[in-house]
């Protein structure tokens, strides 16, 4: 299926070749076909249940201790911020790995944008939720939907973390967190959180 003109013309972008893998990068379709997105299941084949999920149109806020709260939506993002491709390591919590190349931009150049407060001390990140698109919501009623992670203000604003829009020279599978993600390489991969609809500014 044909890309959107817009997006066409982003993918691939251009490489940094400041971060390299040091080691083979892996397989596109192993990385497609081996995920954690527990909104769609609980096992690692999370693309076998992704095609309910509409990723467009798509807006997230930026909102708390800023000066300039601010919705985006994917134009705004594409318009606003200079799309490259990283080479990163991703690591999970159980003791798997993989080296893939992501495009995307720092999230440092998206809170200049909405220009944090003095106060502001940590970073709150919030997954959508949809339990009609995505099975394991509703498989998993227990748990607090939404999904959210945090950072503290230092690393969010670290050169080395990093929005997310594609992987592989191409827009961002749903199974990898459509349309929007963050990607933090020191960090275990629970904390790179998926299809952003919230980030909001705090003092705690």
């Amino acid at each position: 299926e044909p890309l959107p003109v817009q997006q066409a013309e982003l993918y691939p972008a251009k490489r940094d070749d400041r971060f390299e893998y040091g080691r083979p990068e892996t397989v596109r379709t192993d990385a497609a076909s081996y995920t954690n997105f527990y909104e769609f299941a609980s096992t690692k084949d999370c693309y076998r249940y992704v095609e309910p999920f509409q990723p467009t149109p798509w807006s997230f806020d930026v909102t708390g201790l800023c000066a300039k709260p601010t919705t985006f939506d994917l134009d705004d993002v594409y318009n606003q911020f200079q799309l490259s491709e990283r080479a990163y390591r991703h690591r999970c919590v159980e003791t798997w790995a993989m080296c893939v190349p992501w495009t995307g931009f720092p999230l440092k150049d998206l809170l200049a944008a909405v220009e944090p407060l003095p106060s502001a001390r940590y970073v709150e990140f919030q997954t959508v939720n949809r339990p009609d698109e995505m099975p394991g919501i509703r498989y998993s009623a227990s748990y607090p939907w939404p999904y959210t992670e945090g950072l503290t203000l230092a690393e969010a604003t670290n050169e080395l973390t990093f929005m997310a829009t594609g992987i592989f020279g191409a827009p961002l599978p749903k199974q990898h967190g459509a349309p929007i993600r963050l990607v933090i390489p020191w960090k275990y991969g629970y904390k790179s959180i998926k299809s952003i609809v919230r980030i909001n500014l705090t003092d705690n």
